[in-house]
């Protein structure tokens, strides 16, 4: 059951805020930050998960160190946006790895994709092997990113739960 935000106090955004900073903070560590002793910080932390604020606990890599270098924005239109298109469409990106993410959206195409690849012939391979046989889709325009200029998996919280 996901509780609503109103629920949470200055302690739950603190810990929200340093698990985003690093998930791997130990839990003695992360009471200290937020000046609990560690067993009431555990059970915070458990109510925070059990509640639907942490998704997930993650490691990040670093794209380039591994050879995944080239990033590019596809946008997709479909032919039509019929639940059934948009359906198949979404479970098929679903099961592509090198698509990092994947929106709705409104304006100009129907979808907006982030595809991380090695190089460039692997980006043609995701496009013409899999991207094109998905049915329904009456445009593809990429975009390719020359440089990263932000990146942040944190989210902006709430300004006004934080201690001052």
């Amino acid at each position: 059951m996901i509780m609503p935000s109103s629920d949470l106090d200055t302690t739950d955004w603190q810990i929200l805020e340093r698990l985003q900073g690093d998930a791997r903070i130990s839990n003695v560590r992360l009471a200290e930050a937020v000046n609990l002793s560690p067993s009431p910080c555990l059970a915070r932390v458990r109510e925070l998960e059990a509640g639907g604020y942490i998704d997930k606990y993650v490691t990040l890599l670093n794209p380039l160190r591994i050879g995944l270098t080239v990033s590019v924005f596809i946008q997709v239109t479909l032919e039509k946006q019929v639940e059934k298109q948009l359906g198949a469409f979404e479970a098929a990106i679903q099961k592509r790895p090198e698509v990092m993410e994947c929106y709705l959206m409104t304006g100009d195409s129907d979808y907006l994709l982030r595809v991380v690849v090695p190089d460039i012939q692997a980006l043609e391979r995701f496009i013409v092997d899999h991207l094109t046989k998905i049915a329904g889709i009456a445009n593809i325009r990429s975009s390719f990113a020359l440089k990263q200029v932000k990146y942040q998996t944190a989210l902006p919280l709430p300004a006004g739960h934080r201690k001052r």
